[in-house]
C-alpha cells in the first residue's frame, strides 16, 4: 500500500535539514522515514523529538531493557511493525534482548516463561493499558513494588507515546525501513 503521508525526500529545506539532524541525534545516516513524514509538520515533529529523546536518553529513569520491553510490546499490540522493527534493529541487541524474548513481544502472553517476573509485570501493564486504558489494583500493586513513582509515570507516558507513534506510522502508512526487523511469524 502506498504511504498516505509520504516521507519527505532530499534535498531538504534548511529548517527541515536541521530538524531531521536533531531527530537523528546528528547521525550521518539517512533520516528515518517516520521522521521524514512527521517533518511535514515541523512544529509537531519538534515536540515529538523532544519527548522521544527523553525516553531514549540519559535522563530516563528506566533501565534500557525495561524501556525496550515496553516499547516493543506497545508497538506489537498496536500492530506497528514499522516502529517495532526500528527498535528491534537499533536497541534489542544492545540491551541483551534475545531473539526469543523479542519474538515474544509479538507472539506470547505475559504468562510465557521467557519473561522474568519484572518483565511479566511490564507486559501485563502494557496489555491492560492497551485493552482497558486502566490498571487493575493487583497489577498496580506489583508494579509499584518494582518501580518508584517517577519510573511508573515514565512507563505510563512512554506506553502512551508509543501508542501515538504507532497510530501515526500505521495510519500514515509509513513505509518500512529496508534494514529494520520484521514481525516474527507464529
Amino acid at each position: 500500500m502506498p504511504p498516505r503521508i509520504p516521507p519527505l525526500d532530499p534535498p531538504y529545506e534548511p529548517e527541515v535539514e536541521a530538524l531531521l539532524s536533531k531527530m537523528m541525534a546528528g547521525a550521518s545516516t539517512e533520516p528515518l522515514k517516520l521522521f521524514r513524514a512527521l517533518a511535514h509538520n515541523r512544529d509537531l515533529a519538534g515536540r515529538v523529538r523532544a519527548l522521544g529523546a527523553g525516553f531514549l536518553g540519559r535522563s530516563s529513569s528506566l533501565h534500557p531493557r525495561d524501556r525496550e520491553i515496553v516499547i516493543h510490546r506497545v508497538c506489537a499490540r498496536c500492530g506497528c511493525e514499522y516502529e517495532w522493527g526500528v527498535h528491534a534493529a537499533f536497541f534489542a541487541a544492545q540491551q541483551g534482548i534475545e531473539e526469543q524474548t523479542l519474538n515474544a513481544t509479538v507472539l506470547a502472553s505475559s504468562a510465557h516463561p521467557v519473561w522474568s517476573s519484572r518483565e511479566r509485570l511490564l507486559v501485563r501493564l502494557v496489555d491492560e493499558l492497551h485493552d482497558t486504558s486502566h490498571v487493575s489494583e493487583d497489577l498496580w500493586s506489583g508494579v509499584s513494588a518494582q518501580w518508584n513513582t517517577v519510573q511508573i509515570l515514565e512507563i505510563l507516558m512512554m506506553a502512551g507515546f508509543y501508542h501515538a507513534i504507532s497510530f501515526v506510522a500505521n495510519a500514515a502508512r509509513v513505509p518500512l525501513e529496508t534494514w529494520a526487523a520484521r514481525f516474527p511469524q507464529a
